[in-house]
Order: structure tokens, then C-alpha cells, then sequence
């Protein structure tokens, strides 16, 4: 048996979540114990508990700190200039596949797990990260789009990010497909 940490200072925040999304995506939410956890950073799970109250805390932290990221990639891509609202659109579009595909633990826990314990906790951050996204759609477009039409855009760019997710494909590897894929989703609203 290895031996384990024994000051709590010695495990970061950072380093919890970073073994616990992992161990989240292999396994799937409940199987995910926090025992586990602490026994792959090799501490006791009373260290891990120093940090979050239990596994839902934890769980929360994780997917809500990935969708602020995804928001403040976003935010990143509407405050760089474009030379038309196009180029823009395009910007926002290829950013979410690129964050989608260079990010897919992040991803998978985000948008892809299926756990009815943590069904509660996919509510608020995902409804504010498409709501921010709808927005910025429908501001960049000439023509008024519908509720229907931004979702529908919204689900071609998931589907396309799921489709190598699954198959474990880098970004690099598809970004011409990625940018051919844009190309096409601007045209289909334009």
C-alpha cells in the first residue's frame, strides 16, 4: 500500500477535481466514490472532505467552473473585433467545437453524463451557457432567427462535438471538417 498524505495542505483543490473528472467520465457519477478519488491521490478521503462537503459539492464545482469557462471563451470571441457580424458568427461557432474537442472530459460532464443523482446539478449552468450563445446567434444574424432555428444550430455544433468525442478525436485532427461544418451552419441561417 502506498503511503498517504498526510497534512491536507498537500492536496490542492485543483488536484481533487482534476483525478475526480477523470474518475467521473470512466465511471459514471455514483461508481465515483470519493474513496476512490483519495485512494488514486493516494490521501484519505477526509482530506478530500477538508476541501468539499461531499461528492454532489464536488461534483457541482467541477461543472460549473467548466461552464464558465465555455461562457469566458465566448465572451472572448464577442469582445475580439471581426470585420463583419459573419466573421463573427463563424468566430463563435468554430470556438465551441474547438472548446468541445480540446476539452472533452470537460465536455462529457457537461453535456454528455447520465446520472440521475446528478440530473439537479445540469440545470442551471447548462440553461445560462445556451442562453448566453442564443443571444449572441441572434445579435450577429441579419434575419430574426427562431427559438427553433438557434437550437437547431446549437444541436448540429453538440452533435458534431459528441460524434468525436466519442470516438476520442483531437480538435487538430477535424478542424478543417470543423470549419467546413460552420461553413455550412452559416449558410443554412444566412
Amino acid at each position: 500500500m502506498s503511503p498517504r498524505k498526510a497534512a491536507y495542505d498537500e492536496l490542492t483543490k485543483e488536484a481533487i477535481i482534476t483525478v475526480a473528472r477523470d474518475l467521473f467520465v470512466r465511471e459514471g457519477y455514483s461508481a465515483a466514490s470519493m474513496r476512490k478519488i483519495a485512494d488514486t491521490l493516494h490521501c484519505s478521503h477526509g482530506a478530500i472532505y477538508y476541501h468539499f462537503k461531499n461528492k454532489a459539492q464536488l461534483f457541482y464545482e467541477i461543472v460549473e467552473a467548466d461552464f464558465q469557462t465555455l461562457n469566458q471563451e465566448l465572451e472572448s470571441v464577442l469582445a475580439k473585433p471581426a470585420e463583419t457580424n459573419e466573421q463573427k458568427l463563424y468566430n463563435i461557432l468554430y470556438q465551441y467545437i474547438q472548446f468541445g474537442l480540446t476539452h472533452q472530459k470537460h465536455y462529457e460532464l457537461m453535456f454528455l453524463i447520465r446520472d440521475d443523482d446528478v440530473k439537479s446539478y445540469l440545470q442551471e449552468g447548462p440553461n445560462k451557457s445556451y442562453l448566453h450563445f442564443a443571444q449572441a446567434i441572434n445579435s450577429l444574424t441579419e434575419k430574426q432567427l427562431s427559438v427553433k432555428e438557434i437550437w437547431s444550430i446549437f444541436l448540429s455544433m453538440h452533435g458534431f462535438v459528441t460524434h468525436y468525442c466519442k470516438s476520442e478525436t483531437a480538435f487538430e485532427e477535424v478542424k478543417e471538417l470543423a470549419s467546413s461544418h460552420v461553413n455550412f451552419l452559416i449558410k443554412a441561417i444566412s
